[in-house]
């Protein structure tokens, strides 16, 4: 068992399983088991599931090899569509964490924050950083995401005025919208969207239920953290000034 604090004091630190995934050695599921075999150990003694550790006062060890903290990091990848956004796919599909170098996608807890669906391409964040994870999809702190859309046919200028006021998904109301027309071309018209909320499939569904099917859908903002010219299934680090002060990023 990992060491108890003093009579009295509360125990501190994290639950083992989620220090083990926030430092990239596996999933809290595979921490659990490793837990229950007995190859985890806290300050040379062996740990079970509910004890906790600080990983920077604390020598844990998984089969004798001690772990440490993974280093914070911040990441922005243009997701092309067919790519899964999740670290594993059941079905064996590519993931976002194989468009990354091998160590960076195993061993640093990156994951996914927020999701794009796997028909969707463009701007995702991935990070180890728990706080700035809550933030961007947490629905309080009410950030933006910016999406460029094209639609098939030309939808009315009271279609477009319907969606900006918000569309009700299953039998909920929508927030309003910015929404703009750029142009029209083949019987296709391309849609700037700006949105504070991010329900599944959202765009798709709400353009499925005004009469204009999605033919791509685009995110080329999370926040002002943007697309820029990053080529699609590339990605690069994002800088803390990056995130500036008008969305709420730590």
């Amino acid at each position: 068992m990992a060491t108890e604090p003093p009579a009295g004091e509360p125990r501190v630190g994290e639950r083992l399983q989620k220090l083990l995934a926030s430092a990239g050695i596996c999933s809290r599921r595979r921490a659990e088991e490793l837990l229950r075999a007995g190859r985890v150990s806290v300050n040379g003694q062996r740990a079970g599931l509910g004890d906790r550790a600080v990983l920077e006062r604390d020598r844990v060890c998984v089969d004798g090899q001690p772990i440490a903290a993974a280093t914070p990091a911040v990441l922005l990848l243009n997701k092309p569509a067919g790519v899964v956004s999740s670290c594993h796919d059941p079905e064996g599909r590519p993931t976002v964490l194989d468009l990354l170098p091998p160590e960076l996608a195993r061993g640093q807890g990156l994951h996914p924050v927020g999701r794009l669906d796997v028909e969707s391409r463009g701007a995702l964040v991935l990070s180890n950083d728990g706080a700035l994870t809550l933030r961007l999809t947490h629905p309080r702190f009410l950030h933006q995401k910016t999406y460029r859309v094209w639609v098939g046919g030309e939808p009315s200028a009271e279609t477009l005025a319907e969606w900006r006021r918000g569309v009700p998904l299953d039998g909920q109301p929508s927030q309003p919208v910015q929404l703009r027309r750029l142009c029209s071309e083949r019987g296709h018209t391309l849609l700037e969207l700006v949105m504070r909320e991010g329900r599944n499939r959202q765009i798709r569904r709400t353009a499925e239920l005004l009469g204009h099917r999605v033919r791509d859908l685009q995110r080329i903002a999370v926040g002002p953290i943007a697309l820029g010219e990053l080529p699609e299934g590339r990605w690069r680090r994002v800088e803390p000034q990056e995130w500036g002060d008008q969305d709420p990023l730590p």
